[in-house]
């Protein structure tokens, strides 16, 4: 395999320097780090440099795979299908099922009210969160990878069931209840679809700016929704704020005082009690205790009272959900863009805690296993009369918090829900619906995210921006049309950015042989004749047009930069860094092309500093190193300029007024002192230890060392 260098613009320095009068002047020898090229005469052979990129990284990533594969033992495969059997082979029976039977007690006292809470207000009867917080929990014990996440109905993605069944079928139908269960089933296949093809990382083009501006305004709309049950009269079922604030005012006639101060009284406990667990270690209990205190004490005070202007739950069928296969798929159409966004919520919320929480107990989570879990839990709970279910950030906080350490405590959970099914239901009948929408209001409360839009607006004025336009649209528009306009203008932000990449002119550090930003580091100078320009991104189609513009504005605006070398009026040479630069495409292939035939016929020469193996590969295979010429490819900033400054000097160099001819040889001893003297200041200006004071030897010769500033 033949191998070529950069290293013969050296020599041809080496051996002379053309003056202006068209005689030759020998100048110092230029050390620089020879470049390899690839070969492209051997592309594709086994073991080759010029193996193609995408072949070489599609390689190595099936090699991995294999290697992986092979070295799974039976156990492997077993805990990759059952992570379950992860903590089960490893449980400390002593040690363990104290902590996780406390957790999953305390998580399934806080779940049973909020199931049914939620249940309402996702528009179903309350036995159907009660169904959702059954089966799903003992399905994802067994496929689920993370060990504290408690999944079951959640606010959010029980105001996306409602917002889209609500537009089919009316909540007191048969078919709205079985359009729900279907939806169920559909988010459970597109999560096990998405976790089997490691589809995970489409979702990380929605921002969390977006994911923060549409769940504070959902938070809004909740609490709006639940409304109802405070002022005593029905208000319109809405995804938009306008309409439900149009039809509380127009009620406002019928307004009952009785569940509103119940109302009122059952959420300041709730909330006081959540205050009181989060701030005292010692009474953490009482952030799970405060939704059943709330139903408690409503249904408590109803058994004395029996107050006629408070409405109540009414009759709970008793007993387990029984098997039954989902219908309704006519519909199946129109919920699609629904299964579609509980997906990306079940990704971005629950994954995302999933993975938070096994961070801080010490062991490793695969989002995609995790979402596979979650969707086996959705699939099964949807055989069940479940509706859609996924992580609760509140309920999971609580089960780290009481120190669950593996999935038994779920399992628990679990049996908890059982046994209200089967003997709690009864009681259930006189729960206030004002103290169920009580829990809803102060379950939503923490989803107003004012803390980020703070934290955006101090950081990032373009992430604000997304988190106000997220927020508005969502509260104006529905929820649908928000998130759409969110996501749509933040991959307009993503475009943009990639479109127009940060480019920075490069200066020398004064006494180093580093190149940095000289908008970064103002005392950065530069060179005249020479302008050394980075592109921070990728260079292809949608970004080049603006980088070659930048060029030529490069070319003829003066940076206000130090400069130093010798005096010319114009820029002779450009030095592309391509270090940040991890991949280019045909066009930007074509276009450096066409720079280059326009910078020749204005007499510049571009030059290229470290391009990465694939750059180099393509510039390589496109004929462009050929074009450019392999004597202008370096391995550092530092050595492209040596070439650069000594091609700039010998354009200014005039002769001597003195015959060269009459000049006599330098004796042994001064080719000796001299040689020395310069290989000491290339020493010390490679090691960054020069403190730009040259030596008198360096001061007699101006040529000896051209890089340093020259005394005035």
């Amino acid at each position: 395999m033949e191998i070529t260098y950069a290293s013969p613009s050296s020599r041809d320095l080496l051996r002379s320097s053309p003056t202006a009068s068209g005689s030759t002047k020998p100048v110092r020898p230029v050390k620089i780090i020879p470049l390899q090229h690839p070969d492209t005469t051997s592309y594709g052979s086994p073991g080759g440099f010029g193996n193609s990129p995408s072949s070489s990284r599609s390689n190595s990533l099936f090699s991995g795979v294999r290697g992986k594969i092979k070295r799974m033992t039976f156990i492997d495969w077993i805990e990759m299908f059952l992570p379950c059997c992860r903590w089960i082979r490893m449980y400390r029976w002593r040690e363990y099922f104290q902590v996780d039977l406390m957790a999953g007690t305390t998580v399934g006292i806080m779940l049973v009210p909020q199931a049914m809470s939620y249940a309402k207000l996702a528009g179903l009867d309350p036995i159907y969160g009660l169904y959702s917080g059954f089966v799903p929990i003992f399905i994802y014990a067994i496929f689920g990878s993370s060990r504290q996440l408690a999944i079951g109905p959640v606010a959010l993605v029980s105001l996306l069931v409602s917002n889209v069944l609500s537009k089919i079928a009316d909540s007191s139908d048969a078919l709205y209840t079985e359009l729900a269960i279907v939806l169920a089933l559909m988010v459970g296949i597109l999560e096990c679809i998405m976790g089997l093809l490691r589809l995970g990382w489409l979702i990380r083009f929605i921002s969390h700016s977006v994911i923060s501006g549409f769940t504070t305004a959902s938070a809004f709309v909740i609490a709006l929704s639940q409304a109802k049950y405070f002022l005593g009269y029905e208000i319109d079922r809405s995804s938009e704020i306008v309409p439900i604030i149009k039809s509380i005012i127009s009620g406002a006639d019928q307004f009952s005082w009785p569940p509103f101060v119940m109302g009122s009284m059952i959420l300041a406990i709730i909330q006081t009690m959540k205050f009181l667990g989060k701030s005292r270690k010692h009474l953490k209990f009482l952030r799970a205790m405060g939704p059943l205190t709330a139903v408690v004490f409503g249904t408590t005070f109803v058994k004395i009272y029996h107050p006629p202007s408070i409405t109540l739950v009414g009759d709970i069928p008793q007993g387990i959900p029984g098997f039954s296969i989902p219908k309704s798929f006519q519909y199946a159409k129109s919920l699609i863009p629904t299964a579609l966004l509980i997906t990306g919520v079940a990704i971005l919320e629950s994954v995302g805690i999933a993975k938070a929480l096994a961070a801080k107990n010490g062991y490793e989570l695969d989002s995609n296993q995790e979402l596979f879990g979650l969707g086996v839990a959705n699939i099964f709970g949807s055989f069940f009369s479940a509706y859609p279910t996924t992580g609760s950030f509140s309920r999971s906080a609580v089960n780290h918090e009481s120190g669950a350490k593996t999935g038994l405590s779920g399992i628990i959970t679990g049996i908890i829900m059982c046994c209200a099914l089967l003997f709690l239901t009864p009681l259930f009948e006189y729960i206030p619906q004002c103290a169920l929408a009580a829990i809803v209001i102060s379950a939503v409360i923490s989803l107003v995210d004012y803390e980020e839009a703070i934290f955006l607006w101090r950081v990032d004025k373009k992430d604000f921006l997304l988190w106000t336009i997220t927020t508005t649209t969502t509260l104006f528009l529905g929820i649908e049309i928000g998130v759409l306009i969110g996501v749509g203008v933040s991959l307009a932000f993503v475009i943009h950015e990639s479109a127009n990449p940060h480019i920075a002119v490069l200066g020398r550090l004064p006494g180093t042989t580093v190149y940095r930003n000289i908008e970064q580091y103002p005392e950065a100078y530069t060179y005249n004749g020479i302008v050394i320009v980075r592109t921070d991104a990728p260079i292809y189609f949608a970004n080049i047009s603006y980088i070659k513009d930048r060029l030529r504005e490069y070319e003829v605006v003066i940076d206000k930069s130090v400069k130093r070398g010798p005096d010319v009026e114009r820029i002779y040479y450009v030095i592309l860094e391509m270090a940040p630069v991890t991949y280019i495409d045909s066009s930007a292939v074509q276009a450096l092309k066409d720079l280059h035939q326009e910078y020749k016929s204005r007499d510049v020469q571009i030059a290229i500093s470290n391009p990465n193996r694939e750059v180099l590969l393509t510039l390589s295979k496109s004929g462009v190193v050929e074009l450019i010429g392999k004597e202008w490819y370096f391995v550092r900033v530092h050595d492209a300029v040596q070439v650069c400054l000594q091609h700039v000097q010998s354009i200014t160099e005039s002769p001597k007024s003195s015959d060269p001819s009459h000049e006599g040889k330098p004796s042994f001893f001064q080719r000796f002192l001299k040689q020395r003297a310069e290989d000491s200041l290339v020493s010390e200006l490679e090691s960054g230890n020069n403190t730009n004071k040259p030596s008198d030897s360096t001061r007699e010769d101006p040529q000896l060392e051209p890089l340093l500033s020259r005394r005035s």
